[in-house]
């Protein structure tokens, strides 16, 4: 999606000296971050003063949702994803600057199933994101980050969600991709989170990207294209057109997945730098020491 305006986000990362990272909501600080000198991962602080920046869903919205295609199928996730793009474009604290945005279901395979567990169990609001498996405790090896602290399975939002998961309807959890912290961020759907994980499962996700550049894009397809090529020039026999089919099909889910790939995050200066970095620090996470083995 093309997104003319604004220039600066209500929602948006903004950067102290590269490795000072704070993510503010108006002027309200909502995560600090600083990935580690060994680029293994990032230690980050949660505010609790996030708020999501999309109205709550109704419980009609879900059904109609899941009556107009089957839950998970390609069109109820592009469903889900028009009505995102919608709030999103109205919303006054939400990520979207100008330039060009995906949407849509995650295609990347970032999410490991052996990780969504981990999230249940160990989401601190100050904690640590292990990146690549350095041999970090193994319950930082977590592949999503949410924005405030996840609701207890009991509360009232989240058990009308665990409902709606045993019955296939919930809806999908946005995220937004921060290449800064090598992680998506839940934008919307804490809750729906919490309840997927307290009925043992996962959810359906929509992660929010910046577009790559077209000619990266193009450039990156060359090889696919060209393999693809090679692979039906020898292709003969009766079942020829069968088999060109299905490697027609492979190339598209290659396209699609390079076409998916996100660019970096934008991040813009932080007024004041380090010196106001700490001093947010200090005033929104006392005590927070992110500093003891980067």
């Amino acid at each position: 999606m093309r997104v003319e305006r604004p220039v600066k986000p209500g929602l948006r990362m903004e950067s102290a000296d590269g490795r000072r990272l704070v993510l503010l909501q108006g002027d309200v600080p909502v995560l600090f971050a600083r990935p580690r000198a060994t680029h293994r991962g990032v230690h980050y602080a949660r505010t609790g003063l996030y708020v999501s920046p999309l109205p709550p869903l109704r419980a009609e919205e879900a059904r109609a949702h899941a009556e107009f295609a089957t839950p998970g199928s390609r069109e109820w996730s592009g469903r889900w994803a028009a009505h995102a793009t919608s709030r999103l474009r109205e919303a006054a604290g939400g990520p979207l600057h100008e330039g060009d945005w995906n949407l849509g279901p995650e295609r990347s395979r970032w999410f490991a199933d052996c990780n969504w567990p981990k999230l249940a169990a160990h989401d601190p609001d100050r904690g640590h994101l292990t990146w690549f498996g350095y041999g970090d405790p193994d319950e930082d090896a977590r592949d999503l980050l949410p924005l405030r602290a996840l609701s207890r399975p009991d509360a009232p939002r989240v058990r009308a969600f665990r409902r709606q998961y045993r019955e296939g309807v919930l809806p999908p959890v946005l995220v937004w991709w921060i290449s800064g912290l090598n992680s998506p961020v839940v934008l919307d759907g804490h809750d729906r989170l919490a309840a997927a994980l307290a009925e043992g499962g996962r959810p359906h996700v929509l992660t929010l990207s910046r577009k790559q550049d077209e000619r990266w894009t193009s450039l990156l397809s060359e090889g696919p294209v060209r393999e693809y090529e090679y692979r039906i020039a020898t292709l003969d026999g009766p079942l020829a057109a069968n088999r060109i089919a299905h490697q027609g099909r492979r190339l598209a889910d290659e396209l699609r997945e390079i076409a998916g790939t996100p660019d970096l995050t934008r991040a813009w200066p932080l007024p004041g730098g380090p010196a106001a970095w700490d001093a947010a620090v200090a005033r929104h996470a006392p005590g927070w020491a992110p500093d003891a083995d980067l």
